[in-house]
């Protein structure tokens, strides 16, 4: 389900994720009532930049809530271990505070 960046100061938000996919591409999900959604432009797509920092400075304005950033891994696919793979997941907290006015 998605959730328009206009709507993000209307509705409950929790927290944001920003999900690094490929190298230097970002997606960013919010999190609302407990579901995950993803956020989209003006356009209804999915939200993607290709600058962690762009995409910081898109949603700080529509929101203040806690910020992450999400890495998933694929190590244990590429080097072909043979047991089951688990979920190689990471967050950082990106924190809540507004960039400072020279990132802006």
């Amino acid at each position: 389900m998605k959730i328009s960046i206009h709507e993000l100061a209307r509705t409950g938000v929790t927290r944001v994720v920003i999900e690094s996919v490929d190298l230097s591409l970002y997606i960013a999900h919010a999190s609302v009532g407990g579901e995950e959604r993803v956020i989209a432009d003006r356009q209804g797509k999915a939200l993607k930049t290709r600058n962690l920092l762009e995409m910081q400075r898109a949603l700080r304005k529509q929101t203040d809530c806690e910020f992450f950033l999400r890495q998933r891994s694929a190590y244990d696919e590429m080097v072909g271990h043979s047991y089951p793979a688990a979920d190689n997941c990471m967050e950082l907290p990106l924190g809540r505070e507004p960039l400072p006015e020279w990132l802006n």
